[in-house]
């Protein structure tokens, strides 16, 4: 239950000079989208990339809003202040307002007892890192939540989630909510959009994690430096108490050096790089991997995840530094990581397995690097054994990275399929084509021998591919992971990677696993 919190209060913590009417108005929640708001809610109005929120005041006054936050624009909108009926606060940029006032508004900032927060960042392996986390907690007896791109958990049912980091408003109500469930921890990922919009604006995780750092989000961040600075601002007292940085790659070293919160380090490629803590002895394990986390004072952990690929290695070692990090001692996570193999927890989008003969995998990569990790993840030792790979690139986005990915997919796949992914409102044929560009110049610059072929809709292309498999090769479809909506042109369209896949395989006569669900 929210204890009501009067306007005037609210108010208080604004940056600047506001006008309030009836500061004793009673808020009862928070919201910057009129179709959220509740009876009681503050209302913010903010300025958008198409339309002002001030546009949809009235839908959110006949909601029961009781009373309306915006800047000069907004209320210069409004016909009449008088005609709202409920109080208006006016105040320079709201949105960077918008975190402190949610904490206020749902006590988030007040003493108590409260889940221990871990929030990851990076450009690849957040999602499966928080899932990792959220394991080990649990094999450790803790009951856990999670705020991250496939869904919310808060000890209940799982609430789909749809950004990385949800906004502001909703993470302080959400993180209400677990204190009332008494959650122990809680994991969260949180985006370079998270912090450049503030929607992370008054938490303060117990240990914030870094994973790596490779193209991506350049569309909104202009350049690496910049993205980085974005990033770095979670390593901050502002955000965050201690840390755990990867330093694999140099933005890692960097972030490590130059960091305002105490630091471990994390090398999980052999290359040391003077870090505390140190991935070894690395053996294939079926399908994952078995190794040792080396740290201080000669601690030895014995570590093993059912998930392919050094990149989840990676994440893995992250996670359990991360839990230690938090203060569990190290013979009691070697108990929980050995009692209930939390490291093999499925992601869902996240190399999923969907068939073993032939394996074909669905995985989130959309970026130059994690599609680069997908392809060598997959490839088989088998004599013959072929990798296929169907992709895209996502419209309104960096188009830098475009020649890159399909460079890329030619590098190191035997057969290209180049389709569409979320061409949102871009001419979807102009997105393949950078794509194909870059495939065929690598081909033809470096003497490759991959098929490249375009094939759009992306259900035919996934198709395709299943029908040129054999049950040695591996098929990977990359890009969208779980998602189960494709925009094209302001138009939501079903469509789930998995189930296409699936429905190609059994097509054909081959046998698809399980279609396991997470438990929440």
């Amino acid at each position: 239950m929210v204890a009501p919190v009067q306007l005037g209060t609210l108010a208080g913590v604004l940056p600047t000079p506001a006008i309030v009417d009836a500061e004793a108005t009673l808020i009862t929640g928070i919201s910057i989208d009129s179709r959220t708001i509740l009876p009681g809610d503050l209302y913010v109005a903010l300025p958008g990339a198409g339309r002002h929120g001030i546009d949809f005041v009235q839908q959110a006054v006949a909601a029961g809003a009781a009373a309306v936050l915006t800047d000069q624009a907004g209320a210069d909108a409004l016909d009449s202040q008088a005609s709202l009926g409920i109080p208006l606060v006016v105040t320079t940029e709201p949105r960077e307002s918008v975190g402190n006032l949610a904490a206020k508004v749902y006590g988030t900032s007040m003493p108590g007892p409260a889940p221990s927060l871990f929030g990851v960042t990076g450009t690849n392996g957040k999602t499966t890192t928080t899932y990792f986390l959220n394991a080990i907690q649990r094999s450790l007896q803790r009951s856990a939540g999670l705020i991250g791109t496939i869904e919310i958990l808060a000890g209940g049912a799982s609430i789909p989630s749809l950004l990385t980091t949800p906004e502001s408003t909703d993470i302080h109500a959400l993180l209400a909510l677990m204190r009332e469930r008494n959650l122990d921890t809680a994991a969260m990922e949180v985006s370079s959009h998270a912090l450049t919009f503030h929607r992370v604006d008054g938490v303060v995780f117990d240990v914030a994690g870094f994973t790596n750092l490779t193209q991506d989000h350049l569309d909104l961040h202009g350049s690496m430096d910049e993205y980085f600075d974005t990033k770095a601002t979670l390593f901050t007292p502002e955000h965050a108490r201690v840390a755990v940085v990867t330093v694999d790659d140099p933005w890692g070293r960097r972030l490590a050096q130059q960091s305002e919160i105490p630091v471990m380090t994390l090398c999980t490629d052999g290359g040391d790089h003077n870090a505390q803590w140190n991935v070894t002895d690395v053996r294939p394990r079926g399908l994952g991997s078995s190794f040792v986390l080396s740290g201080p004072h000669d601690v030895r952990i014995e570590v093993y995840t059912g998930l392919p690929g050094s990149f989840n290695v990676s994440n893995a070692a992250l996670a359990v530094v991360m839990v230690l990090a938090a203060g569990v001692d190290a013979d009691d996570l070697q108990k929980a990581l050995e009692a209930s193999d939390p490291l093999s927890v499925g992601v869902p989008g996240r190399m999923e397995l969907i068939s073993t003969s032939p394996a074909a995998v669905v995985d989130f990569a959309h970026n130059p690097d994690a599609l680069a990790r997908a392809l060598k993840a997959v490839r088989s030792d088998e004599p013959g054994s072929r990798v296929i790979v169907v992709f895209g690139a996502t419209g309104q986005r960096d188009q830098g990275k475009r020649p890159e990915m399909g460079a890329i997919a030619a590098s190191l796949a035997d057969l290209v399929i180049i389709t569409d992914d979320d061409p949102h409102d871009e001419d979807a044929a102009l997105i393949r084509a950078d794509v194909l560009a870059g495939a065929r110049k690598a081909k033809m610059d470096q003497h490759l021998s991959a098929r490249i072929e375009e094939i759009f809709p992306r259900e035919l292309a996934i198709s395709e591919a299943v029908q040129h498999a054999t049950e040695s090769d591996t098929i990977l479809v990359a890009g969208r992971g779980h998602e189960v909506w494709q925009e094209v042109k302001g138009v939501n369209i079903a469509l789930d990677d998995r189930v296409e896949l699936r429905t190609a395989l059994t097509a054909r006569g081959f046998t698809v696993l399980q279609n396991h669900r997470i438990e929440s």
